[in-house]
Order: structure tokens, then sequence, then C-alpha cells
């Protein structure tokens, strides 16, 4: 929501499987990470590898979405003057599926994390989006309800973890997503500045 880094994160992981001789498609990648919120060398364990060789190859994709980021990562339009904006009206946090290191990486020059509060990733949670834990986490670090705070996510994972800890959400959807089904979010936005209505009406 904040960076673009779907579409690095897509070559990783089809570079990596393209060595093992599958296809990985956009397609393929949607469904599998975006809406299942699972990973996608789901398709090297269904043809048989085993788990060493999928945890050398998990190895070799983190090392090359690594590569990626270090040579930057553009920040999303009008990011910053949405940040800016809601900075010191609402608390606010990122919640994400990322790993420690590649968040760290990606924000290493953005100079967005000064308008957070809390930063939650997958290093920080047993179970990642689409459950609902990351979410529920984040609420006991506001000490807020549910009804009093918003979600902003590009992806049916992201939704379904926010609806299930009981957050009202708004989409802003990716290239990736779409075409996905947003169904039970609180609205779909075009921009992410329009964010700012919706937090502050």
């Amino acid at each position: 929501m904040l960076v673009d880094t779907e579409e690095l994160y897509f070559r990783a992981n089809q570079e990596i499987l393209a060595t093992i001789d599958i296809d990985l498609t956009r397609e393929r990648f949607t469904r599998i990470s975006m809406q299942e919120g699972r990973s996608t060398f789901v398709l090297a364990r269904e043809k048989g590898f085993d788990p060493k060789t999928l945890q050398q190859l998990h190895t070799r994709r983190n090392q090359r979405y690594s590569e990626f980021l270090k040579q930057g990562v553009p920040v999303m339009d009008r990011v910053h003057e949405t940040l800016q904006q809601l900075a010191g009206k609402v608390s606010m946090g990122v919640v994400t599926s990322c790993r420690r290191i590649h968040f760290d990486l990606i924000h290493q020059s953005t100079q967005l994390l000064r308008y957070f509060d809390f930063i939650i990733t997958t290093e920080d949670v047993r179970h990642t989006k689409p459950d609902p834990e990351p979410y529920l986490k984040a609420l006991a670090r506001t000490g807020c309800n549910p009804s009093e705070c918003l979600v902003v996510e590009d992806a049916e994972r992201g939704l379904a973890a926010a609806k299930a800890a009981g957050i009202p959400c708004v989409v802003i959807p990716n290239g990736f997503t779409s075409q996905g089904d947003f169904k039970g979010s609180h609205r779909i936005l075009d921009d992410i500045h329009q964010v700012v209505d919706e937090v502050l009406r």
C-alpha cells in the first residue's frame, strides 16, 4: 500500500520457480499469494520436492528479492501527502506479511516510518494474513475497539484478515488485485489520498 513491491516479489518467485521448471504466471501468483495468502512454493511441494529442497528454494528467493529491493523501491503516488495530513491526528501502524529484513530494505530510503507508531511484520505473529492475528495484535497495541479503527488493504487476503478481526477495511486494489472480490469491504477507493476523508470525516 505504501510502496510498489508486489512486482518485485512476483519476479523473485517466478525466477526461482523457473529453475525447477515451474511456470509461475501472474494469475497463479495472484491466486496463491494475494488471495489465499500462501507461499507460491506450494507448487514445488505439489510436484514432490522434499522439505530440504523447498527450504533452499525459499532461501534463494529471499536473496533474489533482497537484491531487487536494494536497487530501490518507489513510494506510491500521494502516500507522503496522505500520511502528512493524518500525522498527529490518529495513531497509525503498519501491519505487513513482509519479513523484517525485507521491510527494513524497503524503507531504508522511503522516509515513511516516521509517521507510524508501530510496525508488525511476519516475525511478530504465528499466523499471517488472511488469519486475523496480525490485526488483533495491532488492536492490542492501540488499545482501541475495532469500530474505532480502519484498515487500508490492497488484496483479498488482507481484507479477509481485517474482517475476521472485526475491523472496517477500505481497499485500494493494485495491479495484481484489480479484479479481486472485495465483498464485505467498507469501501473500495481509487486513490490512497481518499483515506484522509475516510479517517477524518
